[in-house]
């Protein structure tokens, strides 16, 4: 059987989740860096992997697979053990939305194009850069910090098993630090809780470092 390969960025926390989900399946792969830092994600050969030029892309089953949740989705469906999505509907749903605030929500407004543009809008200074993601990841971790006021959460987002909901915030947690936004006192303890584990810290963007022509 061929061994599945991740096309990724070493920071891209897209990336960062498949990552987890990959080891937390046990699922042997192996990592072919696309450096964003010297547009090899807009060159031909990654495009026809992905056309929209973005990280990860993941080639299995005979497939090239895009779009982090997706994949997610389709490893958990394919691979069930561990679950990755509660067995309930009402469960399925809460651990998607708190995956979505993550992915579709904070991610989107902090992804590199889109803040260099803002920060291009304002006279390319690197204080609006600070001040962009420092303001959406706060404001999304704070709701999201709310949301784990709930009775299902556990040691983990959602029970005391780890599933997608982890899998999305604990990179996000990852580029809250660099960026030097304070983890609410829930997800603090969550992603603490997380990092302790090997497939999530295997998965960490300093275990798998930057591409060799990146500094």
């Amino acid at each position: 059987m061929t061994t599945p390969v991740l096309y990724d960025y070493w920071r891209s926390s897209a990336s960062y989740r498949v990552r987890i989900t990959l080891n937390l399946k046990g699922i042997d792969v192996t990592l072919d860096p696309v450096n964003l830092l010297t547009m090899a994600h807009k060159a031909p050969a990654h495009l026809a992997r992905n056309p929209q030029g973005l990280v990860p892309a993941l080639a299995i089953d005979g497939m090239m697979l895009t779009q982090s949740l997706s994949i997610i989705e389709y490893l958990d469906e394919t691979r069930p053990e561990p679950p990755l999505l509660p067995a309930d509907a009402v469960g399925r749903q809460r651990v998607r939305a708190l995956a979505h605030v993550i992915a579709m929500d904070i991610h989107p407004v902090c992804n590199m194009s889109v803040v260099g543009r803002a920060a291009d809008l304002a006279g390319g200074a690197e204080q609006a850069k600070a001040e962009w993601m420092s303001h959406f990841i706060a404001r999304g971790l704070a709701a999201y910090e709310t949301m784990l006021r709930h009775s299902a959460t556990g040691l983990f987002c959602h029970g005391d098993a780890p599933t997608m909901a982890d899998c999305c915030l604990v990179p996000q947690a990852y580029n809250a630090r660099r960026w030097n936004v304070p983890l609410p006192p829930t997800i603090d303890r969550i992603v603490a809780h997380c990092e302790d584990l090997e497939p999530f810290r295997r998965a960490h963007p300093d275990q798998i470092g930057p591409p060799p022509e990146a500094d």
